[in-house]
């Protein structure tokens, strides 16, 4: 992940390369990627599958600065926030992109939109890497990678007919630990049995780490 970091992570292009350099002149012979142009797509553009999978290893490797920073990197509405960026990226900054070119004179171009898998994780690196939400059938585990600077956030969760108001609030102070509170009562193996009873139910959830 350090290489990732140092070798395929754009920052002032607000990218992720899949892989660098890319393909064009050499003998070796990846298959089908080489028939893109340098810098698009597969061949050595931002595949955003990849880019979100680079943020979600960061996240488990609990490294919150690199994985929000990939995210809002990645973020579409963040490459059209002036008419320079619009005519940059040149496509809609309201879905996920499956690819960013990377290579001039098209750097930061937006490639195809609207039919992207890539849309679904990032939705999935949001909820469950970075908030931390993960479901298994009936209990929901919580383990939030936040940035540093987040003090309190707040999630509404359902589940089917019952809602779960979630508080995360993080500490940074004396040991490593996490603390969730069920209506009040401590949930000793670290997530929350879900029950479908029609009532509002309140979580705390404390991230204690360590200084």
């Amino acid at each position: 992940m350090e290489s990732v970091n140092r070798r395929l992570v754009r920052r002032d292009d607000s990218l992720v390369q899949l892989l660098d350099p890319p393909f064009d002149k050499s003998d070796l012979n990846p298959g089908y990627i080489k028939g893109y142009v340098p810098g698009v797509r597969e061949n050595g553009g931002q595949y955003t599958h990849a880019a979100i999978w680079a943020a979600m290893a960061f996240s488990k490797l609990g490294d919150s600065k690199n994985a929000w920073e990939i995210l809002t990197m990645i973020n579409p509405i963040n490459h059209t926030k002036t008419p320079d960026d619009v005519a940059r990226y040149k496509v809609e900054p309201f879905v996920v992109a499956a690819d960013v070119y990377a290579l001039k004179p098209h750097v930061g171009r937006g490639g195809w939109t609207w039919y992207t898998g890539s849309a679904g994780w990032m939705y999935r690196l949001i909820v469950e890497s970075l908030l931390g939400l993960r479901l298994e059938t009936d209990k929901l585990f919580i383990e939030p990678c936040l940035p540093s600077d987040w003090i309190t956030t707040r999630i509404n969760y359902r589940y089917r007919e019952t809602l779960y108001r979630i508080t995360l609030t993080q500490l940074h102070e004396g040991k490593s630990e996490l603390i969730i509170m069920l209506d009040g009562v401590e949930c000793p193996d670290k997530f929350i049995s879900l029950v479908d009873d029609h009532h509002e139910h309140m979580v705390e959830v404390k991230i204690i780490n360590f200084t």
